[in-house]
């Protein structure tokens, strides 16, 4: 890869990462990749983890609904909570009559017990139990109703902009659905945000009141590279899996919804990630908060500003394409004293076959205060003539 090219000219538009790309990487690049595989599940889509593309998919936008996919956002409140130090993996739950009363699928926790935060957990994720996950929404926002109003707020912060939720178990209701884009978003986030609780999705089963139970992912056993997500399933949605795999440091997101059944599903969902480990690659080009530019500031303290990225910048490309990736620093011409730290002056631009395929903001690494009298008189000059 080339690194940095020269300074250009100020690319007057500057695009903000948003997460996850609605155009398939595939068509974006128009090169000689073979199609996705043809699967039977009814909408899908695939990412990369890392940079956020889509790599495949069909019917990504239309309302589905998520079944027990749901709760991926009541296991992210969930982890928020014990962050904030809200909740401990320790404290005790007491089980409600309508908690025990859930139908569908179930932890078998008994009502008027006391159970810890980390067994209802367990029972949530690995045996995705309705009557764990209603113990857990009532003990931390006093009832279902105000914790699936919690889960619609972190919904909208998220960016899922086709998703509403009435419950925390993903029960069929007319208004409760989302997409497979932002059911993807969301497991970007949750991979990303919570890792250390993320290690209860790779668990096969799970035992409770002397019954054990198998977690429903069957590619747990089928691809030691998947170490989650979730299953859902309801008459109505059909067969649904969220699977995440890693190869060789580069992370795949498959969400697969209305399926046949339950080994269509992970059927559906291997074909794709074996897709986009085949055909694609991942790789760190830069990291947040290196230098990429010294740039002149004029009328500052110091006469040289530092840019760079707020972010690491990961870029998904066909396989054995990496010589071509091209990037390019645009700032502008004239930079003027002060300049905040992460205030944006220009855009990174990489680009691959005179595409572009990633552009992130280029911002001061540092704060430069504007500069004593002389220095901007001084400057004041030097620019009559630059």
């Amino acid at each position: 890869m080339r690194h940095p090219s020269k300074p250009t000219l100020f690319a007057v538009a500057l695009l903000a990462f948003t997460g996850i790309f609605s155009t398939p990487l595939r068509a974006a690049m128009d090169l000689p990749l073979p199609s996705a595989p043809q699967v039977s599940a009814g909408s899908y889509i695939l990412v990369d983890y890392h940079s956020g593309d889509v790599l495949a998919e069909k019917d990504a936008d239309k309302r589905m609904e998520p079944a027990s996919i749901t709760k991926l956002m009541s296991a992210y409140i969930m982890f928020r909570e014990i962050e904030a130090g809200r909740l401990k993996l320790t404290d005790l739950v007491r089980i409600s009559k309508k908690a025990w009363r859930m139908p569908g699928s179930r932890t078998f926790v008994e009502v008027g017990t006391q159970v810890p935060v980390n067994t209802l957990l367990q029972g949530l994720i690995v045996q995705s139990g309705n009557d764990a996950t209603v113990a857990l929404a009532e003990h931390i926002a006093g009832s279902e109703d105000t914790f699936v109003a919690m889960m619609n707020q972190e919904a909208q912060r998220l960016g899922m902009k086709n998703t509403h939720f009435e419950n925390v178990t993903g029960l069929p209701h007319p208004n409760h659905y989302s997409t497979a884009r932002d059911i993807a978003k969301l497991a970007r986030a949750l991979v990303h945000d919570y890792p250390e609780f993320y290690k209860y999705y790779s668990e096969k089963k799970f035992r409770y009141n002397n019954i054990t139970q198998p977690n429903r992912n069957l590619l747990l056993w089928r691809d030691p590279s998947v170490d989650g997500m979730k299953t859902g399933h309801t008459d109505s949605a059909g067969f649904c899996l969220v699977a995440s795999a890693k190869r060789d440091g580069m992370r795949l997101i498959s969400v697969v919804l209305d399926d046949r059944s339950e080994n269509a599903r992970a059927t559906s969902s291997e074909a794709l990630l074996n897709y986009g480990f085949r055909f694609f690659e991942t790789k760190k080009l830069y990291a947040a908060g290196t230098p990429l530019k010294q740039v002149r500031i004029w009328k500052g303290a110091s006469d040289t500003l530092a840019l760079g990225l707020a972010k690491d910048l990961y870029v998904t490309y066909p396989r054995s394409q990496y010589n071509k990736l091209r990037a390019t620093v645009n700032f502008k011409p004239t930079i003027v004293a002060p300049a905040r730290k992460d205030e944006s002056f220009g855009t990174l631009d990489v680009s691959l076959n005179t595409r572009v395929i990633a552009e992130r903001p280029l911002i001061a690494l540092q704060a430069v205060d504007a500069g004593n009298l002389w220095q901007r008189m001084s400057d004041g000059v030097r620019l009559w003539f630059h």
